[in-house]
């Protein structure tokens, strides 16, 4: 079968979307309920020191991302094997709860089928082997933490920390057979994590020192220092310009079109997360596309 795999683009890139598909389902599941599970443990954490209530009720029990089983919000129905076949099973109840009736968010299938694209442009970017599987790793990552953040402005460190860790594992494998973007040296790793870190950090302070308002989330620096341990310290700068100027560019379009409040704060892992993943595929590209036109 890998040998298959590996003599067949198109079928790799099948294989690697209808597998993703179902990842993008389970995504679903830890976009919601990680952050869930983060409140519960602050809040246990917490009982000693306070007897505020919680702003809204936490499930009681065992709740992970295994236990309890998906069910309906509205009517509690437990949610099917045949009911959760990822995008195909919401087009059938045409975006309905089987039992009452209720929509369900439509969000659910676009974050299943986004998963599913962007994992097959890794497979057909990258091809067969070890960097395709680790650049799809990535892929899915950021994808989870794009949507937690938008939802929360809240980057977990059990997702964020064991990608940079992985990030300094692969570059022991440097240099690995065939690969060109990932698996960079064991220097370029470290430098990058560094880097990446004290870039935003810095920006952070100057900042605070200046408004006396924190500008970003510690969680930014994480998810930037992580990127730079995956990519290396040279994709940096790339990363945070392309997420600045993009996040800027829709930021502004939502205070004038919408009248968004311009104190509200604004995840910017997102724009970290999307700037990353088009680097990994195409920073060289743009990086040579952008010398030229000035130079």
């Amino acid at each position: 079968m890998l040998e298959l795999l590996s003599e067949s683009a198109p079928l790799f890139i099948g294989v690697v979307f209808a597998f993703a598909l179902l990842i993008g389902s389970f995504l679903n599941v830890v976009i919601h309920r990680l952050p869930i599970m983060m409140e519960r443990e602050w809040r246990e954490q917490a009982d000693d020191l306070s007897s505020t209530p919680p702003e809204h009720e936490l499930p009681e029990g065992r709740f992970d991302l295994v236990v309890p089983r998906s069910r309906c919000p509205s009517c509690g129905a437990l949610i099917t094997a045949l009911q959760n076949v990822p995008v195909i099973s919401y087009l059938l109840l045409r975006g309905r709860c089987a039992n009452c009736k209720t929509p369900i968010s439509v969000r659910y299938p676009i974050v299943e089928f986004m998963t599913a694209l962007l994992a097959a442009i890794c497979a057909w970017q990258f091809g067969p082997g070890w960097e395709a599987l680790m650049a799809i790793a990535l892929t899915i990552t950021l994808v989870s933490i794009a949507m937690i953040d938008a939802d929360t402005q809240l980057i977990p460190d059990s997702i964020v920390l064991p990608l940079m860790w992985v990030g300094l594992a692969m570059s022991l494998f440097h240099p690995m057979p065939g690969s060109g973007t990932l698996f960079i040296s064991p220097g370029d790793a470290i430098v990058g994590a560094m880097a990446g870190y004290l870039a935003l950090w810095s920006v952070f302070w100057g900042f605070k020192l200046v408004t006396g308002k924190d500008g970003m989330g510690y969680g930014d620096f994480k998810l930037l220092a992580a990127l730079g341990a995956w990519l290396g310290w040279q994709q940096l700068p790339i990363i945070i310009m392309m997420s600045a100027v993009v996040g800027a560019a829709i930021n502004i379009v939502l205070i004038f079109a919408r009248g968004k409040d311009r104190n509200i704060p604004i995840p910017f892992g997102p724009y970290l997360a999307a700037a990353g993943w088009i680097t990994m595929l195409w920073g060289e590209t743009i990086k040579n596309a952008y010398f030229d036109l000035m130079f």
